[in-house]
């Protein structure tokens, strides 16, 4: 039998690669967990919304579907059992005028199908009896999303990583993997590398590159990467007419400008799409009218003026602008023959709130 040094690697230390940490080492697995950064959720995992989603934007029996579902009840409980600060505050899904009100209905009934709970049809008279500031012409009431501070949860994470014997190495860049018989070698920083029986490849917008650099695995199999920067703003005076998220509908890259709320409670508003070459977290103001004027939409109250430049996030897309954006690609050994490996290609949302269910979906296919 080949010797190893661990039985599991998990190579990303953000919020999917961590809770898959957890679940292995629940499980009663030795797993390390390595990040290329000097702290762990420093990558995709930092800059994002936050929000924890229902559900009902995915097809149903994708893995998406699945996923969020139960990903968000698993996030709610384990945020409750650690105190991470979170807040189930629901959301608004608004149909801004009248040919967008089918799509809102597709949104219900996608809703009821997989199974999110309840989600009530308001209609344009009761939303602003309940909304004044509010436009459109009708809403879905979604009760069971709302927003966790992230930075906690990966706190909390990487402590209940710990916590059942699991560890995690910071700054530590994989530069090879070697896929030998009944093993994995990873070599990092030039030191002799570390042999283990199973990995999981959670590097978010550096799996593709991951995967490229892990000799034996079908290079065919590496899906695209396309870079999508988001750019979120804050509220100048950091008040706004609303105690919960609001979404219009989404759109073919993502799901549209909204409002969301940071882990002070403080109001922000994001992510807009945009392609870009190359990882980078420059922030472009020119299109902040543009930006503004999605808002106006549904809150035809606020100014251009009344945005501030917040930050930006990017994201792992696996199709480029204007193609419907595809399922989570979860790799095991029935796609690519290789006992013991996972690839997790294009983790975006509903990463997030998925994390702790995607941390299942792997530690099955690892069993």
């Amino acid at each position: 039998m080949t010797t190893v040094d661990i039985e599991v690697i998990v190579v990303g230390a953000g919020v999917v690669g961590l809770a898959c940490g957890v679940e292995l080492a629940k499980r009663g697995r030795e797993v390390l967990v390595v990040e290329r950064e000097a702290r762990a959720g420093e990558g995709v995992s930092s800059r994002n919304s936050g929000v924890i989603h229902a559900g009902l934007y995915y097809p149903p029996g994708s893995l998406k579907a699945r996923v969020c579902v139960r990903g968000r009840e698993l996030l709610y409980a384990f945020c409750a059992a650690r105190g991470v600060p979170h807040r189930r505050c629901g959301k608004w899904v608004v149909a801004a005028t009248e040919d967008q009100l089918d799509t809102l209905r597709h949104y219900q009934a996608r809703a009821a199908e997989n199974g999110v709970g309840e989600v009530h049809w308001v209609d344009g008279e009761l939303l602003r009896r309940r909304e004044p500031a509010l436009g459109g012409v009708a809403a879905l009431d979604v009760p069971q999303s709302g927003f966790v501070d992230v930075a906690e949860y990966v706190m909390a994470l990487s402590a209940e990583l710990q916590r059942h014997g699991g560890q995690l190495l910071t700054r530590c860049e994989v530069e090879r993997i070697d896929c030998e018989e009944a093993a994995f070698a990873v070599s990092a920083g030039g030191e002799s590398p570390i042999r283990c029986r199973q990995l999981v490849n959670a590097g978010g917008l550096g799996a593709q590159a991951l995967a490229r650099r892990t000799h034996g695995f079908p290079q065919h199999l590496v899906p695209p990467l396309h870079f999508a920067a988001g750019h979120y703003y804050r509220m100048r005076g950091n008040k706004v007419p609303f105690d919960r998220l609001v979404y219009p509908l989404p759109g073919r890259s993502g799901l549209g400008v909204h409002l969301g709320f940071d882990a002070a409670g403080l109001p922000r508003f994001g992510p807009d799409v945009r392609f870009i070459e190359r990882e980078a977290y420059d922030f472009d103001d020119s299109r902040r009218a543009e930006f503004a004027a999605a808002i106006r939409e549904w809150w035809p109250g606020l100014r251009d003026e009344d945005l501030l430049p917040d930050f930006v996030g990017v994201r792992p897309k696996l199709v480029g602008p204007e193609s419907p954006t595809p399922d989570f690609v979860l790799q095991g050994e029935a796609e690519h023959g290789l006992a013991g490996l996972v690839q997790l290609f294009g983790i975006e949302s509903p990463g997030l709130t998925s994390s702790l269910a995607i941390a299942e979906e792997v530690a099955d296919r690892l069993a």
